[in-house]
C-alpha cells in the first residue's frame, strides 16, 4: 500500500538565502515524497530542483503554497545520515542548507529540466529459447546462409554478445538480425551499461603483501577502535601507508561486511593508487575523479547507493558517497590543500570526513608523512590517536639529501639557450653530474619546479614595466607552444608584443623560470634523453596524467620534470635521483602557511627517491639554505619543523592556536569595494564589543594580497577566535544581517578555516 503523502513539505533550494520554502504536495505525483527526496518545484518564472528537509501538515504561509511539480525518484536521493551531515556543514561553514545539499548530489541529478538522468545503454543479442540442432539448421537456413553464419557466430561467443561486437567481427546487413529476431532464433534488447572508465586497466598483481610488525600494529589498533575514533597515521615516505589502508579495509569490508571511503588528493589519484585498491577488492571499488564525465560520475554514485560497490576511492567530493553501514573513512595525504573546496560551500573534506565518521560510528584515518599542524596538535592533545610508521618497508632507507646554494655563481657557463638563460645557472654542476650518472646507470630521475610556463614574466629593461593581466593583479606568464602570455587566474591570453606598451622600447626580457624552459634546457643538453613534463598544461586532457605516469612505470622516461603534482603518490623503484630546481618558489608568499607548504613539498618530493633496492639521493637548489623549512626537510625532521613553526604562530596567533574565518569583499569598483570592507570592519567591531567576553578578534580590513582577480577588486577582514562556537555565531549573524549595497556587483563570501589568505 502506498504511503500517505504529506500535505506540505519544507524544501531547501540552492539559493543564497538562509531559509527553506514551503510547497504543497498534491495527488498524481509519480513517486512518494519524503525527507531527503528530490523534488522539482516552481520558482519565480521557472523551476528548480530542491531537497525535502521537512514534512508538515499545516502550512506556515498565509497564502496557499505552490505545488510540487515532480518527484523524480522512487526513494530519497539523500539518506538521513547525509542530510544530518549537510545540516552540520550549513551551520559550521555558514552557508544555506540548499547549497550544501546541491554539493552532495552528482551534477546529473541537479538539472530541473531533466531531473531523470538516462543511463548509457547498449544493444544486446542473445540466442532464443529454441536452439536448432545441426541437422535442423541445414533445412532452416538453406536459403539464408548469412543468417546461419551470424547465428553460429553468436553461439560461438557464448550465446550472448553486443550488436557492436557482432558488427566488428562480421560484415552483414541489419536486416539479417531483424530476420533472425522475427523467426525467434535471437532476442535483441537494450541493456544498461555501467560506465567504468578504469575497467580497461589490468591492474597489478593481486599478490597479498605481508604487513611489517609496525604496519600490523597500526591495523590492529584501528580495527579494534571505538566507533567514531580518529587516528593520525604518521608514516615516513615509503613506510607502506597504502598497505595499512588495504589491510584495514579487508577487516572492515571483507570480515564485517561494512563499506568504506578512501579520499586522496586529486592529483595523487594516480593509476598506481587505483590499481592497488582494485587488485585487492576488484569490482567492489568505485572511482570518482575530476576527469570523469557527468554520466560516469552518476553511474558510480548509483552503484554505491544500490550497494553494488562497497568502497569508493576519490577526491574530496567522494566524502559524500551514498554508502550505508559505513565502517571507515581514510584521508590519505591529509595535509593537502586540495581537500579544501574553493567555491561555496568552502568545506574541508578532512573535517567533513571526521564529522561524518563520528555520526555514523565509523573510524577515521588521517595519513601523511608531513601532517598538517592542526592534525598534529590534535594528536598531541589526545583528541586524535597517533600511530607511527617510522621506517621504510623492505629495509629501505630515506635518501641522502644535499643542498646546493644558488647564491653562489656557477663555475661553468655552457652557453645561452633560447630565452637568454644559461643551462649552468639553472642546473648547477652537482645536479647536472647526478643526472649524467643516473642516465649512465639507466636509472630514472625526477626534477621538481613548482612553476609552470616558460618564464614567470616579461619585463622592459628600459622602463622596468612588467606585462600584467588586465583583469587580475598578477603578472602574465610566458608560455611556448603556442607562444602566449597567460594569466593563471582568469586564463586571459594575449600574444607577446615586440615593444613595451608603456615606453615603446624594444628591449624586452623574459624573467624567471618555468617548467617549459627547464624542459627545453634539458632537451638541448641531453638530446638522447626521454623527457616527460607533467604540469597543468600537459595534464589538462582526460587521462593525460595517467598516460605520462604509465610511461614512467614502463621505463620509457629517463627524466620526469614537473610541478607539485609529481611530489606525491608515486612509487617507482628505478627513480634514484630527485632534484629540486628551485626550492624557494612560494616560500615567501604573504601567507602564514607558506613555510609549512614548502616543507611538505620538499619532504614529499624527496620521498620519491630511493624506494627500491638501488637507494637514492636528493639535491635541493635554494637561495635560503638556512630557512627552517629547508633545513628540516634536508634532515627529514618533521618534529623539529613543527616545533619551530608553532613558535611563529603564537604572536600573532594563527592556526592551530586559533580558528580563522576570512570574509572577502569583492566588486567591480575599487572604491566601492574598499568602502564596503571598511564599513564591515566597523560593523563587526561594534557587534563584538556589545557581546560579553569579546572572544572574537577582528583583523583588518585590508586589500587581499592579490588585489584583483577576474576584474573584481578584493578586500578582506579576518576573524580570529579560540572558540569555534563563538566564531560560528558571529559569522552567521554577520552573513544573515549585514546589508550589501546593490551596486558595483558587490559580493561577500565567508571562508571558514581557510588554507590560504591570498
Amino acid at each position: 500500500m502506498r504511503e500517505k503523502q504529506p500535505r506540505f513539505v519544507e524544501v531547501a533550494l540552492p539559493l543564497p538565502l538562509f531559509q527553506t520554502f514551503t510547497y504543497a504536495v498534491e495527488e498524481g505525483l509519480a513517486n512518494p515524497v519524503g525527507v531527503g527526496s528530490r523534488v522539482v518545484v516552481p520558482l519565480r518564472n521557472g523551476k528548480e530542483i530542491g531537497v525535502v528537509v521537512g514534512l508538515v501538515d499545516v502550512s506556515p504561509l498565509k497564502r496557499k503554497p505552490k505545488a510540487v511539480l515532480e518527484s523524480p525518484d522512487p526513494e530519497p536521493a539523500i539518506g538521513s545520515s547525509l542530510l544530518d551531515l549537510c545540516k552540520w556543514m550549513a551551520d559550521y561553514y555558514i552557508v544555506p542548507l540548499g547549497v550544501t545539499l546541491r554539493t552532495v548530489l552528482p551534477a546529473a541529478l541537479t538539472g530541473a529540466e531533466s531531473p531523470n538522468p538516462t543511463r548509457k545503454t547498449q544493444r544486446i543479442v542473445r540466442l532464443g529459447v529454441d536452439i536448432p540442432s545441426l541437422l535442423q539448421r541445414d533445412k532452416i537456413f538453406a536459403r539464408a546462409r548469412q543468417q546461419r553464419a551470424i547465428f553460429e557466430l553468436i553461439e560461438s561467443l557464448g550465446g550472448r554478445t553486443t550488436v557492436e561486437q557482432l558488427t566488428n567481427q562480421a560484415e552483414f546487413s541489419p536486416s539479417v538480425l531483424k530476420a533472425l529476431e522475427k523467426r525467434g532464433y535471437i532476442i535483441i534488447e537494450n541493456e544498461e551499461v555501467e560506465r567504468d572508465p578504469f575497467s580497461t586497466r589490468g591492474g597489478i598483481s593481486a599478490t597479498r603483501l605481508k604487513p611489517t610488525p609496525a604496519q600490523q600494529a597500526a591495523v590492529d589498533a584501528m580495527a579494534s577502535a571505538d566507533k567514531g575514533e580518529v587516528f593520525l597515521l604518521h608514516g615516513i615516505t615509503g613506510s607502506g601507508k597504502t598497505l595499512v589502508y588495504i589491510e584495514l579495509l579487508r577487516r572492515i569490508v571483507d570480515e564485517r561486511g561494512q563499506t568504506a571511503i578512501v579520499l586522496v588528493p586529486e592529483i595523487a589519484l594516480t593509476p598506481q593508487t587505483v590499481d592497488r585498491f582494485r587488485a585487492a577488492f576488484g569490482d567492489r571499488i568505485a572511482v570518482l575523479h575530476s576527469a570523469l564525465s557527468e554520466g560516469e560520475r552518476y553511474d558510480a554514485w548509483l552503484a554505491l547507493k544500490r550497494g553494488d560497490k562497497r568502497i569508493v576511492v576519490g577526491a574530496r567530493s567522494a566524502v559524500f558517497a551514498p554508502l550505508e553501514n559505513l565502517g571507515a573513512i581514510i584521508v590519505d595525504e591529509e595535509h593537502e590543500s586540495s581537500y579544501k573546496q574553493g567555491e561555496t560551500p568552502r568545506y574541508h573534506a578532512r573535517e567533513v570526513a571526521i564529522v561524518r565518521a563520528k555520526n555514523e560510528g565509523a573510524v577515521t584515518v588521517l595519513g601523511s608523512a608531513t601532517p598538517s599542524l592542526e592534525s598534529w596538535a590534535n594528536a598531541s592533545s589526545g583528541k586524535y590517536k597517533l600511530l607511527t610508521l617510522p621506517e621504510r618497508v623492505g629495509g629501505g632507507k630515506l635518501p641522502d639529501v644535499q643542498v646546493i646554494d644558488l647564491r653562489k655563481l656557477p663555475t661553468v657557463y655552457t652557453g645561452m639557450a633560447q630565452g637568454g638563460i644559461d643551462y649552468g645557472a639553472v642546473i648547477r654542476e652537482p645536479l647536472h653530474d647526478a643526472i649524467v650518472e643516473c642516465m649512465r646507470r639507466r636509472e630514472q630521475s625526477i626534477l621538481l619546479l613548482n612553476r609552470r610556463g616558460y618564464s614567470s614574466f616579461v619585463q622592459c629593461i628600459d622602463c622596468g614595466s612588467v606585462a600584467t593581466c588586465p583583469h587580475c593583479s598578477i603578472t602574465l606568464t610566458h608560455h611556448r607552444n603556442p607562444e602566449r602570455l597567460i594569466c593563471h587566474y582568469c586564463l586571459h591570453k594575449e600574444d607577446p608584443r615586440p615593444d613595451c606598451p608603456r615606453c615603446g622600447g624594444r628591449n624586452l626580457r623574459q624573467r624567471g623560470l618555468g617548467t617549459q624552459q627547464v624542459e627545453r634546457l634539458l632537451s638541448e643538453r641531453f638530446p638522447s634523453a626521454r623527457i616527460a613534463r607533467m604540469d597543468f598544461d600537459t595534464t589538462s586532457g582526460k587521462w593525460a596524467h595517467t598516460r605520462i605516469l604509465d610511461r614512467v612505470g614502463a621505463g620509457d622516461v629517463d627524466i620526469l620534470l614537473g610541478t607539485q603534482m609529481i611530489a606525491k603518490g608515486l612509487d617507482f623503484p628505478n627513480v634514484t635521483l630527485v632534484g629540486v630546481v628551485d626550492a624557494d618558489v612560494g616560500i615567501n608568499f604573504p601567507d602564514f602557511r607558506a613555510s609549512e607548504r614548502c616543507f611538505q613539498l620538499l619532504s614529499q618530493v624527496s620521498g620519491r627517491a630511493g624506494r627500491g633496492v638501488k637507494g637514492g639521493r636528493v639535491l635541493i637548489q635554494t637561495r635560503l639554505p638556512a630557512h627552517h623549512a629547508v633545513r628540516y626537510a634536508v634532515s627529514h625532521d618533521y618534529v623539529s619543523f613543527v616545533r619551530d613553526e608553532m613558535e611563529g604562530r603564537i604572536d600573532p596567533p594563527y592556526p592551530p592556536n586559533v580558528r580563522l574565518a576570512n570574509i572577502v569583499f569583492t566588486g567591480l569598483v575599487e572604491d566601492s569595494t574598499a568602502r564596503l570592507a571598511i564599513h564591515a570592519g566597523e560593523w563587526l567591531r561594534e557587534l563584538i564589543t556589545t557581546r560579553a567576553g569579546e572572544e572574537v578578534t577582528v583583523v583588518g580590513p585590508a586589500p587581499c594580497p592579490i588585489e584583483r582577480i577576474k576584474s573584481r577588486w578584493r578586500w578582506h577582514v579576518l576573524l580570529k577566535s579560540a572558540h569555534p562556537g563563538e566564531l560560528t555565531r558571529v559569522g552567521r549573524y554577520f552573513m544573515e544581517r549585514f546589508e550589501v549595497p546593490n551596486t558595483a556587483q558587490l559580493r561577500v563570501t565567508l571562508d571558514r578555516d581557510p588554507v590560504a589568505l591570498l
